[in-house]
């Protein structure tokens, strides 16, 4: 997949995640995509180290929202305690 493929991905699964884990996120269009791609990376690793994926093998679109919903969440954290 290309890179304008992996923003147009990454920004509906964001969206997707943001929907889900609803809160007073104050994020735009390019806060909700970075979220969504890093969201990816996230769930490929967890997805991995739970042996649901293999090496090399990205996630799916279920493993990449539920990567995102934590990422939300650490974001969360994060400015609470800031």
């Amino acid at each position: 997949m290309g890179i304008i493929g992996t923003i147009i991905v990454g920004f509906i699964v964001g969206l997707v995640a943001r929907f889900i884990k609803p809160g007073d996120d104050r994020m735009g269009i390019m806060l909700t995509t970075i979220v969504g791609i890093l969201g990816a990376f996230i769930g490929t690793y967890l997805g991995q180290a739970l042996g649901i994926y293999h090496v090399g093998e990205p996630a799916g679109f279920l493993g990449a929202v539920l990567g995102s919903i934590v990422l939300l969440s650490l974001i969360k954290v994060a400015a609470l305690r800031a």
